[in-house]
């Protein structure tokens, strides 16, 4: 039986894992790298780019090369490479792919299925866009899973009799997510998250970007130029000096020729501190410290009832993280699992347990966002339309499926529309809308004396299937929610894009060859030419000049 991966698909790097003999590994590329990062391009011979060849594209052709595709998944947005589009789950593919590809390279054997991992706090849309990306990468996905579920699966609790309760702060390159989680031996259950979907490193390497524009201008006396090109080199000028001042209290960013002033040409040499940094970033760290709080009300508990927090995420390799955190909860935050890898080996376990491999880990996840329906409600003032019926709420262990009757508002109603929104405002509108559906041609009956059964159902993917069924003559519509419609991929949408994305490779490969070869035919040149200089001359002479010396020099 093909072995089954993890795979953590990041916004700034990507990781693949495996299970030997039970265990999770994380499979390397073959210079040894763990991480991939999340980065694709196309070269100025149209020459595919995925990895670090991408990233260090980036500053100097960001026309070229996309990177945090992540912050977009579930959305409508449209890349540009080339000339060709992409969808947010084609780009994503093209890194599945590379992982896939690098997977079946070193296990010698073609690879299929994969476990892999969103922030908790994703929508249905993007699960579901998610779950399309593996699609088209050639990979059957087992699950979509939680990142902090995902990790916490990868912590060994000392006592297999005795409950740990753990939180695990999830902080990466473009997600946050806190989750509260009981291990008991082998038995992992959340119990609550909370997060933004747009909060990480990402953000941080913004902040510390603005400043050096600010410098720039300081020193200068005018503003950065406006210019793709400047920008990408300041953003990774930013990134570079915020992993450097995670083990230095000061870092010098030096770029040269950013701009002139006439025939001046100008630069930027600016010296940061951790402090500096730190006094940019501490507003959105506390932001996450309100999640820590709402994540604990939810689960009904205090700080002082954690057993243990387990800091993930490659962002959390940031001094004030961890401080911060410490602080907040009053005991000491810990990085024991790898926070750059965890995820992934966590993926991993799980993709053991779903293809059939000796592990005993079992995982009970939950639903992170209230599920539900625009209702109208009865009151002492009238009918008040567009409240939020909630069906399934928030932190409810899934798979799950929830059920609850709803009746006709007029008399003589005909049709009624079925609107499914996910959130926790009680005004319907206000929450994310997921889809809807009608039912039509209703018994003529008074107010109230129609009934629907309206059922909630949630896999383990996070893919949210609605029905409603009138009662008297079992009329019944249903939809599988996966985010808006405009946003999710049909199945000759999906078949479509497998195809475009093996042409893409083939492509590369038939590249590939042409350049070898092309290098096979200069070099046979350069040998046949070595060959006819080696032929003109007499071996005597040749041995002459190379061994007697300088008759100038004696």
């Amino acid at each position: 039986m093909a072995q089954a991966i993890g795979i953590d698909l990041g916004t700034t790097n990507s990781v693949v894992a495996a299970l030997d003999g039970g265990e999770p590994w994380v499979i390397t590329d073959e210079d040894g790298n763990e991480l991939l990062p999340s980065c694709v391009g196309l070269d100025a011979n149209g020459k595919l780019l995925v990895g670090t060849d991408a990233w260090n594209q980036y500053a100097a052709a960001p026309d070229r090369t996309v990177r945090s595709i992540k912050r977009q998944m579930g959305t409508n947005h449209l890349t540009t490479l080339g000339d060709q589009t992409y969808r947010p789950q084609e780009i994503s593919a093209i890194i599945l792919r590379n992982l896939k590809e690098r997977a079946e390279a070193l296990l010698e054997e073609p690879v299929t299925q994969a476990v892999i991992t969103v922030p908790a706090y994703f929508t249905d849309a993007q699960r579901q866009a998610t779950k399309e990306a593996g699609e088209i990468a050639g990979l059957e996905v087992l699950q979509i899973i939680n990142e902090p579920t995902a990790a916490a699966l990868t912590y060994e609790s000392p006592d297999e009799d005795v409950t740990e309760r753990v939180l695990v702060y999830d902080l990466g390159g473009g997600t946050f997510d806190v989750s509260i989680v009981d291990i008991t031996g082998d038995v992992t259950e959340v119990i609550a998250s909370h997060g933004n979907n747009r909060l990480g490193g990402d953000d941080f390497d913004r902040r510390l970007q603005l400043h050096l524009n600010q410098c720039f201008q300081d020193s200068n006396g005018t503003p950065v130029p406006p210019d793709p090109t400047v920008e990408a080199r300041l953003l990774r000028a930013a990134e570079q000096a915020k992993i450097n001042l995670s083990s230095h209290s000061y870092v010098t960013v030096r770029e040269g020729f950013l701009g002139s002033q006439g025939a001046k040409p100008l630069h930027l040499e600016v010296e940061i501190t951790r402090d500096t940094f730190e006094t940019l970033i501490e507003p959105l760290l506390e932001e996450t410290l309100e999640a820590i709080d709402r994540a604990l009300k939810d689960a009904e508990m205090k700080a002082e009832e954690l057993d243990r927090v387990i800091l993930v995420g490659g962002s959390t390799r940031i001094p004030l993280v961890r401080r911060l955190v410490t602080e907040h909860l009053g005991q000491e935050a810990s990085s024991s699992v790898q926070p750059d890898l965890c995820v992934a080996l966590g993926a991993a376990i799980q993709a053991g347990v779903l293809s059939g491999e000796e592990v005993s880990a079992i995982l009970v996840d939950i639903t992170p966002h209230s599920l539900g329906l625009a209702t109208v409600v009865e009151t002492p003032f009238g009918l008040v339309p567009n409240r939020f019926s909630v069906i399934i709420p928030r932190n409810t262990p899934i798979p799950v499926s929830q059920s609850d009757v709803f009746a006709t508002v007029r008399d003589n109603q005909k049709n009624v529309e079925i609107e499914v929104f996910q959130g926790e405002n009680a005004i319907a509108n206000e929450n994310v809308p997921l889809g809807n559906f009608r039912l039509v041609d209703l018994p003529l009956l008074p107010a109230g004396e129609v009934t629907l059964e309206v059922t909630f159902d949630f896999d383990l993917n996070g893919i949210l299937t609605v029905t409603a069924i009138e009662k008297s003559q079992g009329q019944q519509n249903s939809i599988e929610v996966s985010g808006l419609d405009t946003s999710r991929l049909s199945s000759h949408d999906i078949k479509q894009a497998q195809s475009n994305l093996d042409l893409l490779f083939n492509n590369q490969e038939a590249l590939l060859a042409a350049e070898l070869e092309g290098m096979e035919a200069e070099l046979e040149a350069e040998l046949g030419e070595d060959e006819e200089d080696s032929a003109d001359l007499d071996p005597d002479t040749e041995a002459l000049t190379v061994d007697a010396p300088d008759p100038a020099a004696s």
